[in-house]
């Protein structure tokens, strides 16, 4: 059920050091302007939908399917929300879940921690968010991820996102990063848009680099960076970013930490070591891991393992869940490609797993259950 990709022995020693350990689920919100781009994000069908992504995903997530929410799942190209996964399995473990807005257009209609962020600009600006606020979301990850951590020192933090364009982000701090991440991140679609990616970003990076150097001088790694790195997310990032890398750190002190996702939980891990170095922050690189779905791992169209070996010494895992012999056409549409990822869903199979030993069979079940009552609210 959960295949570890890259960094083999420490992998293995983290599964086996939190098996049968309750997770808590730190889910974090946030926008970027860039996921309004046409054609950047397959995650609403349309830049309005996209606008209210990570609400909607936010309200489902702590609720689940019931009459007339008050923003409704968005209409997708292909596929269903993977927020579907992420529900199915706190709901039926009973994992307790903390959400965080670090910027949002609208406040998420559910109890959420107000974090004071705001909505990224779209990083081709330059300057996405003030640094400022940078660093008061990454100061707020700090207190939250020891606070989390201080109630479950014997277990550990999945920290998930729900930022509709973030892989784009995510490519645009670990290209500033100095990390050679182009053609290796993913996308909600079936074939990733590596060119419209990377015109946004080197357009964003060349208004950045107006005003300050490239973060890392030629020849040194992300650990010998000039510059602060939190400001790699002022002028590319979103709000999020800020968020996770801080609550990592601090939480990583304490208790296991699970990065619950793709490309930005690997981008959140480069910058986790950069920010760390740099301000000389103690943190445990051993107990913390990147976790994802086999769709994102093993997804033809970019090169996650590379990307995570591009980043440095962590164990990439991935649930090994498939949709293959699923009677919903929705969540067989993850096998052809669409979504693959999102809202921690990669990192919830990885718990269901590990918290309650549960095989395929049972996480489909679980996972169509929900999927029904869902689809008996909206006819």
């Amino acid at each position: 059920m959960i295949r570890i990709y890259t960094q083999l022995q420490q992998g293995q020693q983290w599964l086996d050091r939190y098996r049968g350990q309750q997770p808590h689920f730190a889910c974090i919100l946030g926008f970027t302007d860039t996921g309004l781009i046409p054609g950047i994000s397959a995650a609403g069908a349309t830049p309005r939908d996209r606008q209210y992504t990570a609400i909607a995903d936010a309200e489902f997530l702590y609720h689940g399917p019931r009459p007339h929410p008050q923003y409704p799942l968005p209409p997708l190209q292909a596929g269903a929300s993977p927020v579907l996964i992420s529900r199915a399995v706190l709901e039926a473990q009973g994992i307790p879940l903390s959400v965080f807005n670090a910027g949002l257009p609208d406040p998420p209609a559910v109890p959420a921690v107000e974090l004071g962020g705001t909505p990224a600009r779209c990083l081709s600006t330059g300057k996405a968010l003030e640094l400022a606020t940078v660093q008061r979301l990454f100061e707020a990850g700090l207190h939250w991820g020891q606070k989390l951590a201080q109630a479950h020192p014997e277990g550990y933090l999945i920290v998930a996102e729900c930022v509709v364009g973030g892989t784009t982000t995510a490519l645009s701090v670990l290209m500033d990063l100095g990390i050679d991440a182009d053609g290796k991140v993913n996308s909600s679609h079936p074939l990733c848009n590596h060119q419209q990616k990377l015109a946004l970003v080197q357009a964003g990076l060349a208004e950045a680099h107006r005003n300050r150097a490239p973060l890392r001088p030629v020849g040194q790694g992300i650990t010998g960076l000039d510059l602060d790195p939190l400001m790699a997310i002022a002028a590319v990032g979103d709000p999020m970013q800020a968020v996770a890398a801080g609550m990592a750190i601090a939480a990583s002190r304490l208790c296991g930490v699970l990065l619950a996702g793709g490309t930005q939980m690997l981008a959140v891990y480069a910058l986790i070591r950069a920010v760390a170095s740099y301000h000389a922050l103690p943190w445990d690189g051993d107990r913390i891991v990147v976790g994802t779905t086999r769709w994102v791992a093993e997804d033809p169209t970019g090169d996650t393992v590379g990307l995570a070996k591009a980043v440095g010494p962590v164990p990439l895992l991935a649930t090994q869940l498939s949709f293959a012999d699923s009677r919903y056409p929705q969540l067989c549409a993850y096998e052809r490609g669409f979504v693959k990822e999102g809202v921690g869903a990669g990192g919830c199979a990885i718990a269901a797993h590990l918290y309650q030993n549960w095989n395929q069979s049972q996480l489909l079940q679980a996972i169509e259950a929900l999927t029904m009552r869902y689809a008996r609210l909206s006819l």
